[in-house]
């Protein structure tokens, strides 16, 4: 039995016996719809990130410099794309998290690679296409999202842009901090406090983008969609990418809106690659980075990353259908 059954039942309960819905009309089809991915979501969210912050307990930002900080070909890329996946940053976190890996001798390819991961691949996008499409659409994006970390920060690294880092990001003491041992009971401290900041930042999200998604589902029209965003048509991907860059959400708030478009008869890497560019190709988030960084730099990263995107989306649809 699917384990999300009862919330299912309770959906119905809500929509057709208290609110008193009339069955199969296009109201009842978003008020269920609405009523089942935002409690489904929220439950997800607070167990799968209670348990990551367990995890991340042990992995406090001086201990991921001090793993990070060596000069091993391609191995600190893979561990900087790897831990982005359970220590997620919003953009108002990047430059402190720039500054702190680079003046901790963190090659700069290694931190580039951190940056992309960890906004694209994190708990909360895991929780939410998990839930939405399986495990293996979730395990796909993962890959897909960890190869575009990997490679944009090894291109990064090849390319010495050292000189389009302000020059005051140098000045760094590059010290080690002493971590104090946490026991098991500080550790479910913890990842209780975190858990319940994150969902008390990221419900609103949620809220939104399943109430934007239920309209959708809805209301909208099949047709109008798949006529401009199916795989059939070769401009799609890229317009998605250009289109999510603009905005601002997280994963919360793009992730349901994606499902509802893939119902509708978006292609699937069309719809991924929107939320790509959405979680890792953050407009605000560029515009936070020039504090530390020149335009010309913030233009290369958001190339490579934009390229391995739209790669991506092409590579979904191709093997998805």
């Amino acid at each position: 039995m699917n384990i999300f059954y009862p919330v299912q039942l309770f959906a119905d309960w809500l929509t057709y016996s208290i609110f008193g819905i009339i069955h199969e009309t296009l109201l009842a089809n978003a008020v269920n719809f609405f009523i089942f991915d935002t409690i489904k979501i929220l439950l997800l969210l607070f167990v799968i990130i209670f348990t990551v912050s367990i995890i991340r307990s042990f992995l406090p930002p001086e201990k991921i410099r001090n793993i990070l900080s060596h000069e091993k070909k391609y191995i600190g890329n893979i561990l900087a794309a790897l831990l982005g996946i359970i220590t997620p940053f919003c953009s108002c976190s990047a430059v402190p998290l720039f500054l702190g890996f680079v003046q901790a001798g963190v090659p700069l390819g290694t931190t580039f690679s951190f940056l992309v991961a960890s906004p694209m691949i994190n708990e909360v996008a895991l929780v939410l296409l998990l839930g939405m499409f399986g495990w293996k659409i979730a395990l796909l994006y993962i890959v897909s999202g960890l190869l575009i970390a990997i490679f944009s920060g090894i291109v990064i690294e090849k390319m010495d842009v050292r000189n389009l880092v302000e020059e005051f990001v140098w000045n760094g003491t590059g010290k080690n901090i002493k971590l104090p041992e946490l026991s098991w009971k500080e550790r479910a401290s913890y990842a209780k406090i975190y858990t319940l900041d994150i969902v008390k930042k990221v419900w609103l999200y949620v809220v939104i983008g399943v109430g934007l998604g239920a309209w959708i589902h809805g209301y909208v029209p099949t047709e109008a969609l798949v006529q401009y965003t199916g795989s059939g048509n070769w401009y799609a991907v890229p317009l998605a990418v250009l289109i999510g860059i603009p905005l601002y959400s997280n994963a919360a708030g793009v992730i349901p809106l994606v499902g509802v478009l893939t119902e509708k008869g978006v292609a699937m890497g069309t719809a991924l690659a929107f939320m790509m560019a959405v979680t890792a190709l953050s407009l605000p988030e560029f515009m936070i980075l020039k504090k530390v960084m020149k335009i010309k730099l913030i233009i290369i990263f958001a190339s490579i990353v934009g390229l391995g995107i739209i790669f991506t989306g092409y590579f979904f649809n191709f093997i998805l259908g």
